[in-house]
């Protein structure tokens, strides 16, 4: 819509959002609310991350309000309901060079499910908090 596909403006942050250069909000909604509340700071990594990577990047699941099944299901929202995570469809060598520049973008959680035909790495870039230890890397 008037060249603004990949801006959008939150009702309730009186900020502008940029999905940047390679991604959509489409890419990020929520599948159970159809909001995208994604923090700036790591879309703009993910931007990084894909400029580095020079491949098109498929991403599975972004933002999940805390009522997401998903979520609903955790003690409390997990990463992606901050904003500041998602799960990239990737597999095999393009999984270890995304890997790779996951760290060196400065992403903090990393997870790896490498089994079966739903192949991706959970991406996320949030503080460090007692309940959320970071940087960690864990597997599906």
């Amino acid at each position: 819509m008037f060249g603004f596909a990949h801006l959008w403006f939150p009702p309730e942050r009186n900020c502008m959002v940029n999905f940047g250069k390679y991604f959509t909000r489409d890419e990020f909604v929520c599948s159970h609310t159809g909001e995208a509340k994604m923090n700036q700071d790591f879309l703009d990594k993910l931007n990084q991350l894909r400029e580095y990577y020079n491949k098109p990047m498929i991403i599975s699941s972004g933002y999940r309000d805390i009522t997401h099944p998903i979520e609903a299901t955790k003690r409390s929202g997990g990463a992606h309901t901050t904003g500041c995570a998602a799960d990239v469809m990737v597999d095999r060598g393009d999984a270890y060079k995304v890997l790779e520049l996951a760290f060196k973008v400065g992403m903090t959680g990393i997870g790896v499910a490498q089994k079966g035909s739903a192949r991706f790495l959970h991406l996320d870039s949030i503080e460090s908090s007692t309940e959320r230890p970071r940087p960690t890397v864990w597997s599906y």
